[in-house]
């Protein structure tokens, strides 16, 4: 992604149940418990070499301005209550996706056996260049998302990337339609330059100013509620 270096660190933040003491949902969704599974926008630890402090979604401007936390709020208030989260970025799995050992490397996350999970993944992973590295990459994805099912019965919500790749949108896409995941389509939100960190700000790095800012980030959480209010209203 650009050249920047991942940390990958797994977060788990304290809940708060519903107030009546009962199970926490959105419509009739489930939300009690949340996984997060993403890469630098979804969580990205200190790396002083390239200006970046923080530890939350590259590069809002504070925790709370990332799509994580702006999303969590939104269901948190819809729920009456806030849920157990983790969050775990899982570029390593992006960058080579087909020697990664899942079950392994996601141990905790898939005992965690979370009621919704929001995977946001792929800016990591290499363009495919022919239909062998598509299949790849297909099969890999398709693997991941089999994992999540496995444990538990999560509703799964897959995010397309934020810098538009169209074979790997396609295949992403194609991997949610298999799995019974939501695929959410935030395609235009990466095209608008006003999404993007260098327009509210400076950075040294240009790797991390082209990440979403605080505009951006709101707009990514925004999608996705929509997509969680329409799942919610539908059953899962």
């Amino acid at each position: 992604m650009l050249g920047i270096t991942i940390t990958c660190t797994a977060l788990i933040e304290q809940p708060s149940p519903a107030k009546d003491g009962a199970e926490l949902k959105v419509g009739t969704l489930k939300v009690g418990k949340i996984l997060f599974l993403g890469n630098s926008i979804t969580l990205h630890g200190p790396s002083p070499k390239i200006g970046w402090t923080g530890n939350w979604g590259m590069a809002a401007s504070a925790p709370d301005k990332d799509y994580v936390h702006q999303l969590l709020a939104r269901i948190s208030k819809a729920a009456g209550g806030t849920p157990k989260v983790m969050i775990r970025n899982i570029a390593d799995f992006e960058r080579k996706p087909t020697g990664y050992n899942i079950r392994e490397a996601l141990k905790q996350e898939l005992a965690f056996e979370a009621d919704l999970v929001i995977l946001a993944i792929g800016e990591n992973a290499a363009s495919p260049k022919t239909d062998d590295d598509s299949k790849q990459l297909a099969e890999a994805f398709g693997t991941l998302l089999r994992r999540i099912n496995e444990h538990g019965r999560p509703r799964v919500l897959v995010r397309s990337e934020f810098w538009p790749d169209v074979e790997k949108d396609r295949l992403l896409k194609q991997a949610s339609d298999d799995a019974g995941a939501i695929f959410v389509n935030i395609q235009t939100l990466g095209t608008d330059t006003t999404n993007a960190a260098r327009a509210e700000r400076e950075f040294d790095h240009e790797g991390v100013a082209a990440h979403p800012g605080d505009k951006g980030m709101a707009a990514i959480a925004e999608t996705l509620c929509k997509s969680i209010e329409a799942a919610a209203g539908a059953g899962s």
